[in-house]
């Protein structure tokens, strides 16, 4: 798919972190988002189940798939639902599978973005998954670009007309050191927000 759409996949780094026991749990891939073709470049390179918000699902060709893609839709508007979908990501991760999330929880225009929620980081702590953290990125004729950002009102139709219609656009996805679940999950995502924007995690940290 990233090949049809006329973009260049980099991978900077070969592989995710560490290799995880086959009898062990995945890891809980967490990223920057900027686009939805940042899971489309993350499923290019690594094996996963991934959580998106139920509209996605309803999005023409990509909605079905996803679901052929096994990603779990989730409402992020019911946060009574929270607990449930951290135990099913909890579960996904114990039985062996790596679960890729976003815990921006919305986009940005570059991987700086904002702090990361927490939630998603308690199910590796209860499963004892590897975080892995990477960082996506967009880059066009050698320079950065934010003509892949998919923010505010914009529609996919247009977001995909823009990007198809983008010369030489390439997605860059960087793995950074894996991190182990030691830690309570506000420690655990800024670590890994801290390493996905190469900056050094707050003092408190």
């Amino acid at each position: 798919m990233i090949r049809a759409l006329g973009l260049q996949l980099e991978t900077p780094v070969s592989g995710f972190g560490e290799p995880h026991r086959p009898e062990g749990p995945g890891s809980l891939i967490v990223s920057d988002h900027i686009s939805w073709l940042d899971a489309l470049a993350l499923f290019a390179v690594e094996p996963a189940t991934a959580l998106a918000k139920r509209e996605v699902a309803r999005w023409p060709l990509f909605g079905s798939l996803a679901t052929q893609a096994r990603v779990q839709f989730i409402d992020r508007d019911r946060i009574r639902s929270l607990p449930g979908t951290v135990a099913q990501v909890a579960a996904t991760l114990r039985g062996g599978r790596s679960v890729m999330v976003f815990p921006q929880g919305t986009t940005w225009c570059t991987e700086s973005g904002s702090g990361f929620r927490r939630a998603m980081f308690q199910a590796a702590i209860d499963s004892g998954a590897l975080v892995q953290p990477v960082t996506v990125s967009y880059l066009q004729c050698g320079m950065p670009s934010t003509v892949a950002a998919f923010l505010g009102e914009d529609t996919f139709t247009a977001s995909l007309h823009r990007v198809i219609s983008a010369r030489d656009l390439t997605v860059r996805v960087t793995a950074h050191p894996v991190l182990r679940p030691v830690q309570d999950r506000r420690t655990l995502a800024a670590a890994a927000h801290a390493a996905i924007r190469g900056t050094k995690a707050p003092a408190h940290v």
